[in-house]
């Protein structure tokens, strides 16, 4: 099976099989870099094992290679125009704040982040991949963006402040293009880190919105649907055993829409670790446990679902997995967003876990905070 073409000439990300798994860390972030070791290189020079990449361009080994080097030659070689033959004309990225078309508002905000950092690094923490050159890679780059604005930004002039923020960008590729994204910056944080205060900026931005916001209905519907599964892999292809995606969607059920926390006991580790947004960093359920509590506080009906999941691994070495999930709600409790609203909002995000004997050891996951803050002025 291959990428569609629908009636605008534009690829429709494929949902992904079991199949498209991969069983084993033989390509990943991990080997690539040689992470732990002495001979560790952001960009290696063994460019690891040869992997079918049907279309893209012969100097790329294998779907890290690409993803790890595209991404340090567009931002720390400074060839942004490189964007346009890494990303289709027609792409749709999704990011903090609704949809972006084609390539030129990648470049252009390539262009300012760049401008107002000028000397950002872009360093690959992680990437979970499946797929292959016939239905296309998915990636999702968890990823450290690091810098000293120095130049002005969207935000205002230059604050002379070090930055270090959390990025998740979730790609389907094919080709050498990037068709679909979904991304997610850690915004919150990065305007904390900048000094501003969060609770005076959400009112100064909605206001004066970034492109593509508020989302509409139809952006909000295929933001969600885009490379689902028509239903879940536990679901249309059961298995025996440990099911990575069956674990994945009912920890995750059960905690955010049941708001049961005994997942936490059967399904993480005690000392857990756990980075997420804004600045929430911790280890162990009870943190985890009261930073769900005060979402529900203020969003007593929030209803979430899972859009994706993909996963490498095994039981032997552990999987690395990638979720791509949404929900809905309604401002109606006190609390972390302040005094109830009325207003009903939208939220989406990505997490990625580490699991080893069938629980979570580590946990990463990004939702736009500032986006949450803007829908309640």
């Amino acid at each position: 099976m291959t990428g569609r073409i629908d009636s605008r000439d534009r690829r429709i990300a494929v949902p992904l099989s079991r199949r498209h798994m991969p069983a084993d860390f033989s390509i990943s972030l991990e080997k690539y870099t040689a992470r732990g070791t002495p001979e560790e290189a952001r960009i290696p020079r063994d460019h690891g094992p040869r992997q079918s990449l049907r279309g893209f361009e012969e100097t790329y080994r294998n779907i890290i290679d690409y993803i790890v080097r595209i991404t340090y030659r567009i931002w720390e070689d400074r060839e942004v125009e490189y964007i346009r033959d890494t990303y289709s004309d027609t792409s749709h990225v999704y990011d903090d704040y609704g949809l972006q078309l084609g390539d030129a508002k990648i470049v252009a905000d390539t262009y300012h982040t760049t401008g107002a950092f000028s000397d950002i690094e872009l360093v690959a923490d992680e990437i979970v991949w499946a797929g292959d050159d016939e239905v296309g890679f998915h990636t999702s780059h968890r990823t450290i963006i690091r810098g000293t604005n120095d130049g002005p930004s969207r935000y205002g002039p230059a604050t002379g402040r070090k930055v270090d923020v959390l990025v998740f960008a979730n790609c389907v590729a094919l080709e050498n293009e990037i068709f679909l994204e979904h991304v997610l910056y850690n915004n919150s944080s990065l305007l904390r880190q900048l000094g501003f205060d969060l609770q005076a900026m959400a009112p100064t931005l909605a206001a004066d919105p970034p492109a593509g916001w508020p989302r509409g209905a139809a952006v909000w519907a295929d933001l969600k649907n885009a490379a689902r599964p028509a239903a879940p892999l536990s679901v249309s292809e059961p298995v025996d055993g440990f099911d990575v995606d069956r674990f994945v969607r009912s920890t995750f059920d059960g905690l955010w829409n049941g708001r049961s926390f005994d997942g936490l006991a059967t399904a993480y580790e005690s000392e857990f670790a756990f980075q997420g947004p804004t600045d929430r960093a911790f280890k162990g359920a009870r943190a985890y446990r009261e930073m769900l509590e005060s979402i529900f506080t203020a969003f007593p009906d929030l209803e979430m679902q899972v859009d994706e999941v993909y996963w490498m691994g095994n039981e032997t070495e552990g999987y690395l997995t990638a979720q791509r999930w949404s929900g809905e709600g309604t401002h109606t409790g006190a609390g972390i967003f302040g005094e109830p609203t009325g207003r009903e909002v939208q939220v989406w995000g990505i997490t990625q876990q580490q699991l080893a004997s069938g629980r979570v050891v580590r946990e990463w996951m990004l939702f736009n905070e500032l986006d949450l803050m803007m829908q309640l002025v």
